[in-house]
């Protein structure tokens, strides 16, 4: 099984943790220190070997960070995590609200008289540094490039991964390693850059048409590289994971050790182009002020515009995946109230997607979340939490396979039994916002940040909302999280076609319950309509996703003529779809369960 229930962290272990990192704080004469959940590739994901934050405070998410004072330690999460965060740390951590609090106003704040704030050169972005730098001017807080404190500390921290990598087949990367070189090459040329530093490792896979898997549920390895404005690269990762490889690379591709990255920036000449917010500072200060050029990750844009090779696979990986979770859902739902456990459900649902010999992973661990546990955005079942299905309970699944041909993601909350007309309330208004955003049109330019209120307008006029963003960007065999686009307030990238994005839009009531929906969608040029513009480009959504949606727990007398005809003609397509993959005996579910209201 790809996925475990262990027990990873525990409150009780924070608090000596922390009395001997405190300890080493004094040794070294700081007054505090950062501990992010980051590596030195600065992606969302990290390996075992860099999960300092979970170590040292006993918070699992997939953001935050901790700031260790001598007398208070502020473990800063956003609105995802506020539930999960008062489960998992002990008092001897305090949760701060972020970004509604920032690192530089608490530290001012705990610090009146000032101090010196140690902080890994290596695991913060130059961006963030500068921008805390700049909070700090004035009030006596120095930050200082420190050694890292939590691993001079973890004894038995793990050793840093060394899988091997892949090749990614042509058929399903849609565009040769050398073509795509060639082209961000071509970009640096008009922009008078001689290079550009990729970090990301997500950024490296697409760029070289490989994949790794020195991260869970991500089919990235670890590395560096520096493209150059002649279409050459130097690629910085360890000769052990590309053993595999043969002559994949192309001939402009140089390998060297990782070691070797920080001189290699440093002996460049001329402008060259960074990310900002994922290059970490040490190398920043490699390459010097005068070089650097912020402009941003030139994988970035080219990999979230999936080309049709990229979009056909991802239809192709989700037809199958949905395929296996209706088979869950049909055995689910033969299964009577309080007989079956979250881990059950998420096991048999591994279960199913491996029978798929393009399955390489899961996406990410299964979300299986019934009853309050629903309600914890990012809950991650173990063997000490694991509950049972219960009469009335509604179950949150959350989850998706790293396929050859793509990625998914799909939530769908179930009935366990008869629902209670609140959950169902808040059921249908979470479905109308997700049936808004999949019916619209907008015009080309806009951003997530334009059109997300969508999603949210049932539930706002309900007075409800939900704590995460509507959706984010999803790789083509890589990264569950893919940026830069979002359906988020915070998203200022516009929208382009091949772009695939999830709709998801949620309501959690603490300690009670918890609901999403969640379908993936690709950005398409719209049709023209007689009634419009000519001159005015529009945009809509293809979806991607195919899993019916518990009616069970709609009001429909809640939806309005137009939205029971998506829902309708939704299953129907459903229905069709998936018809072939399935058994027979969840052919007679699907056909029952996507019966037209």
């Amino acid at each position: 099984m790809y996925q475990t229930y262990d027990v990873t962290a525990r409150p009780e272990q924070g608090p000596p943790r922390l009395t001997v990192l405190r300890q080493e704080l004094v040794q070294q004469g700081l007054d505090g220190f950062l501990v992010p959940r980051a590596d030195a590739h600065q992606g969302e994901y990290v390996a075992p070997r860099d999960e300092r934050l979970s170590w040292l405070t006993g918070f699992t998410g997939s953001a935050g960070f901790c700031a260790v004072l001598t007398d208070v330690a502020g473990v800063f999460i956003d609105g995802r995590y506020r539930t999960q965060v008062k489960r998992q740390v002990a008092d001897a951590f305090t949760p701060v609200p972020w970004p509604e609090v920032q690192l530089g106003s608490w530290l001012k704040e705990q610090l009146p008289q000032g101090g010196k704030v140690g902080f890994d050169p290596w695991l913060h972005a130059c961006a963030q540094i500068k921008s805390l730098t700049q909070e700090l001017e004035g009030t006596g807080i120095e930050l200082v490039q420190s050694d890292n404190l939590v691993d001079r500390i973890w004894a038995d921290q793990p050793a840093p991964p060394m899988k091997p990598v892949q090749p990614h087949a042509l058929d399903y990367a849609g565009e040769a390693a050398a073509e795509k070189c060639s082209r961000l090459a071509r970009g640096l040329v008009q922009d008078g850059q001689v290079a550009a530093l990729i970090t990301l490792p997500d950024s490296i896979m697409w760029l070289l048409n490989i994949r790794g898997a020195d991260i869970g549920r991500n089919p990235v390895a670890h590395g560096f590289a520096i493209l150059h404005a002649d279409a050459r690269l130097d690629l910085f990762m360890a000769a052990e994971k590309l053993k595999q490889l043969g002559d994949h690379l192309p001939e402009s591709v140089t390998c060297h050790t990782p070691g070797a990255f920080l001189q290699a920036v440093s002996g460049l000449n001329g402008p060259v182009a960074v990310d900002s917010s994922s290059l970490p500072q040490i190398v920043a200060d490699a390459l010097g002020p005068d070089q650097l050029v912020e402009a941003g990750d030139p994988c970035a844009l080219p990999k979230a515009r999936k080309n049709p090779a990229e979009i056909a696979g991802s239809a192709a990986a989700h037809l199958r995946d949905g395929a296996a979770v209706v088979e869950l859902l049909c055995w689910l739902d033969a299964q009577a109230p309080g007989t079956i456990t979250e881990i059950e459900v998420a096991s048999r649902l591994e279960e199913l997607r491996r029978r798929d010999p393009a399955l390489r992973d899961i996406s990410f661990d299964t979300i299986s979340g019934t009853g309050e546990n629903g309600a914890v955005m990012h809950y991650r079942v173990t063997e000490e939490s694991n509950s049972r299905l219960e009469e009335g309970h509604l179950l949150v699944l959350d989850s998706g396979g790293q396929y050859l041909d793509g990625t998914t993601d799909i939530t769908r909350t179930i009935a366990i039994g008869t629902p209670g007309q609140e959950e169902c309330a808040a059921f249908t208004r979470v479905l109308q916002g997700m049936i808004a955003m999949s019916r619209l049109r907008w015009p080309k330019g806009l951003a997530g940040r334009d059109i997300e209120a969508v999603g949210r307008m049932p539930l706002w006029l309900a007075g409800q909302d939900f704590n995460h963003g509507l959706g984010h960007g999803v790789g083509a065999y890589l990264s569950v999280h893919e940026g830069p686009q979002r359906l988020s307030r915070v998203s200022s990238v516009p929208l382009e076609p091949g772009m695939i994005l999830s709709n998801e839009p949620g309501y959690y009531r603490e300690g009670a319950f918890g609901i999403r929906i969640e379908n993936l969608l690709v950005v398409q040029q719209a049709p023209d309509l007689e009634t419009g513009d000519s001159e005015r480009e529009m945009l809509c959504w293809r979806g991607l996703t195919y899993v019916p949606i518990d009616r069970r727990l709609i009001v429909t007398e809640m939806l309005t003529a137009a939205e029971r005809d998506w829902l309708n003609a939704y299953h129907a397509e459903t229905a069709a779809n998936l018809r072939p993959y399935v058994s027979s005996t969840a052919q007679s579910w699907l056909d029952d369960v996507t019966t037209a209201i």
